[in-house]
């Protein structure tokens, strides 16, 4: 018994460092490569590396990295919290893990239906990339979801997500659909389309990026009107920015917490509703029973036959 024991807290302490490790990792790139600074500076996301492809260079991104490293660091966590799961709960972990798995369920039943059920992983991963990448804000590093490329592909996935369930009652029946209830209406409908993964893409990524820049604006603000107050101090008490502190902190709590948190769950709503609106289940249901009758028509006329 204590050896598994021991087994098990060990696999514990990999599964925490393997969490731990990608946040650690690309603090260490970031300060090994990110170049020094006078001040404060608004930039984005900064270029690690470059290779040449037959098109065109081919950039990675601190956004690209920063991603695929909370990517990692989730993947890490779930492992975690579900190691040495039971059917009778006996850790902390596995109750905070089969709430969330709860949770999720319900608000993808409430939001989407039945037919939707098994969506609730992906709505979940949606939620815990966008909340982790907007989090990172408090390590100092760039988050990704103030990289609109990062959010806009996203935001392209869902899309396809759609125009995929739309299509599930026909490819005719989609392009009727642009037609109502007017058929002079086709092109605001088009263009209605067109805007559903811009409108998400640049709702995340405009509050998310908006949030830092007004961190960091009033961040300097108050650096220069802590120099202009209390310059006259004498030595480095003067040069001390006093203003800074616990100010920039609260601010933190709505615009990298709050505002983080809000945005991931509004952009996993928006996917559920987005999904769930197009897809025209009672269209669908009626174009199965067709299919289910002619085949059963053509498998009766085969053995009428025979």
């Amino acid at each position: 018994m204590k050896q598994r024991s021991r087994r098990f807290i060990a696999v514990d302490v990999l599964l925490l460092v393997g969490a731990i490790l990608p946040l650690v990792a690309i603090l260490v790139l970031k300060a090994l490569i990110t170049p020094p600074t006078n001040g404060i500076e608004i930039t984005g996301a900064l270029v690690y590396f470059t290779f040449p492809t037959p098109i065109q260079p081919l950039p990675v991104t601190e956004a690209q990295v920063n991603s695929l490293a909370v990517i990692i660091t989730i993947l890490f966590l779930c492992l975690y919290m579900t190691h040495g799961i039971a059917a009778m709960p006996s850790t902390k972990r596995q109750l905070i893990a089969e709430w969330i798995v709860e949770k999720c369920c319900s608000m993808v039943h409430n939001n989407m239906g039945e037919y939707f059920g098994g969506f609730a992983p992906f709505i979940a991963a949606i939620m815990g990339l966008s909340a982790f990448s907007s989090l990172l804000s408090l390590l100092g590093l760039f988050p990704p979801t103030s990289d609109m490329n990062i959010v806009a592909g996203w935001a392209i996935l869902v899309f396809g997500l759609i125009t995929y369930y739309k299509f599930k009652a026909g490819p005719l029946k989609y392009l009727k659909s642009f037609a109502e209830p007017v058929p002079f209406l086709a092109p605001m409908n088009i263009i209605s389309e067109v805007a559903t993964p811009v409108s998400m893409a640049f709702r995340h990524y405009g509050n998310i990026l908006s949030g830092s820049i007004i961190s960091v604006l009033i961040a300097a603000a108050l650096g220069g009107l802590s120099k202009l107050v209390l310059g006259w101090l004498p030595g480095v008490l003067g040069d001390f920015p006093f203003l800074r502190i616990g100010i920039p902190a609260v601010l933190s709590l709505y615009f990298d917490i709050f505002s983080g948190l809000l945005q991931a769950f509004i952009f996993a709503t928006l996917t559920m509703m987005y999904i769930a609106g197009g897809f025209p289940q009672e269209a669908y249901e009626k174009r199965r029973a067709r299919r289910r009758e002619k085949k059963k028509a053509k498998e009766q006329a085969k053995t009428e036959s025979v």
